[in-house]
């Protein structure tokens, strides 16, 4: 059996129940192959120069977890930079908040450069390597470049725009050459297949091979949906357990008289929060009867306060929260709790238990597995509504759920109070189907899914042309 080797831009100890339901999915498939966990090791230096770092290992019990260190000026121009100053507001449709600063793509290049030096050095012969998310787009045709064969998968977990929207990034030629270099790119949403392969036809002329395979600058790779799930059984144990209960008890009592509204995010601007929240004062105004009996609560929490635009959206999101409760609040009601602080993983599932409504309204959205965590967490005999933005990659899965258009104020509050007013009956229907649904496509299918994916696909190509092009590519800074 080939060892596993993943890729991606933190890591964590599978063995730890605080990994989370992904580290866990992948850390089964690491344990079986003995494989290699490889990243950022979270430590930024100050006195490093750029495109070095000191690389770590160690074991996790059958697994290696491999770290490298990163410069100040490689962390900043790589991580706050390109990747997450270009790449994330771009792929989420935010062109208006890119900064296209020349520096970063150098930065972003480099760090994906020195990677596969030290990814290298580690590497077995029949290794299979999964690399995941934007910040890694490029590894794979860097490792090529130093002479690697061995299959390389990648997976997207965020979305993928239109083809004109990708085409506003600045060298984006360089970046999408670089997706020719993996064997198979996996991503959420058939949308996402849809915009990746107009953008690389219209863009590349790439030829369309059938079986999703597309060919362009002399190499071949395969392109599929392989939407991400939660580990369900971890997530129904969390929510039997004492944490959990103990949240849902609290909250129970707490809001008796009242109908809870959840929202669970990070702050971010992809998450359509100020839109969730001028829905709710829409309910509140079109559907007085809410009035003392719905309660929304919203957790926010901190999320790359660093960013101006972070900022921004804090303040603008105190300020409609604050409005709210200044004009329909009383004495005895608060219409909507506001937290800007992150909550213990073990409360989350009493929190979703104990909401009437979940509301996940991201104006886009790779996944979205808070929508699926909030399912699980339901009691089946009295489960609360799901309320999610059709703009969400979960969307093409959750087809029971309320879908809503987070951009349509009023549409978004008519189904606020639809789903406050739908009788038991469809309730426990909509919910067996989507829990049905979620428990079939968990993480654990979605592992196996694309692995198997990525064992059969792959030939053994000659990549000198693309190489080529992706060298010759203008690189600013």
């Amino acid at each position: 059996m080939s060892r596993l080797v993943v890729v991606s831009n933190r890591l964590a100890d599978p063995r730890k129940p605080s990994a989370g339901g992904l580290a866990v999915a992948l850390g089964e498939a690491l344990n079986q192959t003995g494989g290699l966990w490889f990243g950022w090791s979270g430590t930024v230096t100050e006195d490093g120069l750029p495109g070095e770092g000191t690389l770590h290992t160690r074991q996790a019990g059958n697994v290696t977890l491999a770290t490298v260190d990163l410069c100040r000026e490689d962390h900043a121009n790589y991580y706050y930079g390109y990747s997450n100053s270009v790449l994330w507001p771009v792929f989420h449709y935010r062109l208006d908040l890119a900064d296209f600063n020349a520096s970063y793509i150098a930065g972003y290049r480099r760090v994906n450069q020195m990677y596969a030096r030290k990814l290298m050095t580690l590497l077995r012969e029949d290794d299979i390597i999964w690399v995941h998310d934007y910040h890694l787009i490029p590894l794979a045709a860097e490792l090529r470049a130093l002479g690697c064969r061995n299959r390389i998968g990648f997976f997207l977990h965020i979305p993928v725009p239109p083809p004109l929207i990708m085409a506003a990034i600045p060298q984006h030629e360089w970046l999408m050459r670089s997706f020719f270099a993996y064997d198979l790119v996996g991503l959420q949403s058939e949308a996402d297949v849809a915009h990746f392969t107009r953008y690389v036809g219209a863009e590349a002329g790439a030829q369309d091979l059938g079986a999703q395979r597309l060919r362009a600058f002399g190499a071949t790779v395969q392109v599929g949906a392989f939407p991400i799930g939660i580990d369900v059984d971890e997530f129904s144990r969390l929510t039997q357990a004492p944490e959990a209960m103990d949240t849902f008890e609290g909250m129970r009592n707490e809001y008796s008289r009242r109908r809870l509204l959840m929202g669970i995010d990070r702050l971010d601007y992809s998450k359509g929060i100020p839109q969730r929240v001028r829905a709710f004062r829409e309910l509140l105004a079109r559907y007085p009867e809410n009035h003392h009996s719905a309660t929304l609560v919203m957790i926010a929490s901190p999320s790359r306060d660093s960013v101006n635009a972070y900022a921004d959206l804090r303040t603008e999101l105190e300020g409609l929260c604050g409005a709210i409760n200044g004009d329909y609040g009383e004495l005895d009601w608060m219409p909507l709790r506001y937290i800007h602080r992150t909550v213990a993983r073990k409360r989350i599932p009493g929190l979703c238990r104990a909401a009437a409504v979940g509301l996940v309204t991201p104006l886009r959205d790779g996944m979205n597995l808070v929508a699926k965590e909030y399912v699980v967490a339901q009691d089946p005999d009295d489960p609360g509504v799901l309320v999610l933005s059709r703009f969400a990659g979960a969307a093409e899965q959750l087809k029971e759920a309320l879908l809503v258009n987070p951009y349509d104020t009023q549409g978004m509050a008519d189904s606020i109070q639809t789903a406050l007013q739908m009788p038991l009956k469809e309730r426990q229907r909509r919910h067996q189907a989507l829990l049905e649904g979620i428990r079939a496509h968990d993480v654990h299918w979605w592992r196996r899914t694309y692995l198997e994916a990525l064992e059969k696909s792959g030939e053994d190509e000659d990549r000198s042309q693309l190489l080529a092009g992706v060298n010759q590519a203008t690189v600013g800074g």
